[in-house]
């Protein structure tokens, strides 16, 4: 503005001095204020357009400024919005932080508990295993009393049959003599009824006896009369010689019939007397066969009065020993089913559990890798924030800094475990390297269906339908060029139809069960690339054989089912490997 007052007296100048110089025209101090004119004209000009270029650039700069002042206070309020933006975006990010590390709290404090409640059920378990050993104890004590009563029960049953043999013989002869003195009471039947006959005959004899006396003698008198009628007729002096001929006759008649009676009779008494001693020989023999069958009827029916109270004595112990074993059978099978369902509960619990803590672990992992996904998100909002501050001069936070350690040491370990995840992959990759044969044969109903490649049981399997006792039998085993051991079954053992049995080490720490077994003098089965383990039966006779041999794995042979298998816990172990491979690319880009 100076330099623009100071100019306007410069023309007024110059004005004066062209009329100065034509009033002189040729005058050398006019050529010099022309030449001088000239100069500051275009030297007027010259600043005239430096003043026009100067204002020009005063608007622009002012124009620019007002631009600049407009650009910066839009680039403030963006910065503003921008930083609010983020600072809500930070401070969400550490209310998220804050309710996972309350949340891993309280999931630290649930897997406390899990793991209390854990130890309380193997606790609970371990005594359950002991009072089903101690179940099982008396189970055996009871089994073995029941042998003891079922073999007291199996003589007795003997003695019992033999008894009843004695019985029958003794019915048998019982019968035979009853059937005898059945015959001797019909023979003395017989000569009763021939006694009473031969009796019936002498009455009639002495009924004929007498009737001809009596009809002899009324002949008698019929000749009498006759004879006296006649001797009335006769003369009186044959009278007596009639007389004394019917005198002599008669009394020869008298004599004769006597005679006749008297041997009839004497015979009569004879025949009598031999049939009466006969018969009472018979009834006396009879009798005493009888006496002799009778007596040895009542001591058979003594004795098998005692035999049917001993059989009766011996049939209610049986049925009450039958009743005690029922009694015992339902109280073990109430034992089994409730053990069992406990057993199946407590497995079930311990199912959930697990499931629990490990989809409480997955909910956990899930959590730590959004954790983990939100402090890289954090770290990069953190640079960003930090880069703009640093553009714009501001001074940075102080938590920041704080929160940047935290998460880097949290990344930190978090690739540590990674880390070591990867390192337990790689060593079971160097494991995948090798492979595992088995060679199987069972030519009876039992088979070795397991052998554990740390060497800790083998197991044993009865396909058939019925018990096998194991008494005699011997597991051998065959490790390389070791020396064979032999494990010999205990002698009552006894596999049940269906069942398995497992062979333990010493070193299982396993008690023994129905199905367990616990070798005491080895503490394993042995390790080693080739193992086979033989079933020998009390004969000598080899009845089943697994061996497992371990070989390098081919890499044509990768592909064979046979020989290698893939279960699907090793799937999604290599699948969770390559996931975190993955993961582990993506922390350290």
């Amino acid at each position: 503005a100076a330099m623009a007052t100071a100019l306007p007296p410069t023309p007024a100048g110059g004005s004066r001095s062209a009329s100065r110089a034509a009033e002189s025209p040729l005058s050398p101090a006019r050529l010099s204020r022309l030449q001088e004119k000239e100069e500051l004209r275009q030297l007027n000009d010259r600043l005239a357009a430096y003043i026009e270029r100067v204002r020009a650039l005063e608007a622009d700069k002012s124009v620019l400024q007002q631009r600049l002042s407009e650009h910066q206070a839009g680039s403030d309020r963006e910065m503003g919005c921008l930083r609010l933006r983020y600072e809500t975006e930070l401070a969400d990010a550490r209310r998220a932080l804050d309710d996972i590390a309350i949340e891993r709290a309280t999931l630290q404090v649930e897997l406390g508990k899990i793991g209390e409640e854990h130890r309380q059920l193997h606790v609970r378990n371990s005594k359950k295993e002991s009072d089903l050993n101690v179940a099982q104890a008396r189970v055996r004590d009871l089994d073995a009393q029941l042998n003891a009563k079922e073999a007291d029960l199996a003589t007795a049953l003997n003695e019992n049959r033999t008894l009843e043999n004695e019985l029958r013989e003794l019915k048998d002869q019982v019968l035979s003599l009853n059937l005898s003195l059945e015959d001797t009471k019909k023979h003395l039947h017989s000569e009763m009824l021939r006694r009473v006959d031969l009796e019936n005959h002498m009455k009639t004899l002495q009924e004929e006896m007498t009737f001809q006396k009596r009809l002899h003698e009324d002949e008698l008198k019929e000749t009498k009369r006759v004879h006296e009628s006649r001797i009335a007729e006769v003369e009186s002096g044959r009278q007596r010689e009639f007389e004394s001929k019917l005198s002599d006759a008669l009394q020869g008649l008298r004599k004769q019939h006597e005679e006749q009676i008297q041997g009839y009779k004497e015979e009569m008494e004879r025949t009598f007397s031999a049939k009466v001693e006969n018969a009472q020989l018979t009834a006396a023999r009879n009798c005493e066969f009888a006496n002799a069958a009778r007596e040895e009827l009542m001591e058979t029916q003594k004795r098998v009065d005692t035999l049917i109270s001993q059989v009766n004595q011996y049939q209610s112990q049986n049925v009450a020993l039958e009743s005690k074993i029922k009694e015992l059978q339902n109280l073990l099978d109430y034992d089994r089913d409730l053990h069992r369902r406990r057993m199946a509960e407590k497995e079930q619990e311990m199912a959930q559990a697990q499931k629990q803590a490990q989809a409480q672990l997955e909910e956990y992992e899930q959590l730590l890798d959004v954790k983990l996904a939100l402090d890289l998100e954090i770290n990069a909002y953190r640079k960003m924030l930090e880069g703009e501050e640093q553009r714009l001069k501001l001074s940075p936070s102080p938590s920041s800094h704080g929160t940047a350690t935290q998460a880097a040491s949290q990344g930190r370990r978090y690739l540590h475990g990674k880390k070591r995840k990867i390192k337990e992959t790689k060593k079971r990759e160097r494991s995948a390297a090798l492979k595992t044969i088995q060679h199987v044969s069972a030519t009876g109903n039992i088979s070795i269906e397991e052998i554990d490649a740390d060497g800790k049981f083998v197991r044993l399997k009865n396909h058939s339908n019925e018990d096998q006792s194991l008494h005699g039998w011997v597991l051998r085993r065959r490790i390389g060029s070791v020396a064979d051991v032999n494990y010999k079954f205990p002698s009552r053992f006894t596999l049940q139809a269906g069942q398995e049995v497992t062979i333990w080490g010493a070193a299982a720490g396993v008690s023994p069960g129905p199905s367990d077994l616990v070798w005491r003098s080895q503490k394993s089965w042995g390790t080693g690339d080739n193992i086979g383990v033989t079933l020998i039966t009390d004969d000598g006779e080899e009845l089943a054989e697994r061996k497992i041999v371990i070989v390098p794995r081919e890499e044509d042979s990768e592909q064979d089912d046979d020989y290698e298998e893939i279960t699907g816990s090793e799937a999604e172990f290599a699948s969770q490997t390559k996931r975190r491979r993955k993961k582990k690319c993506c922390l350290v880009s």
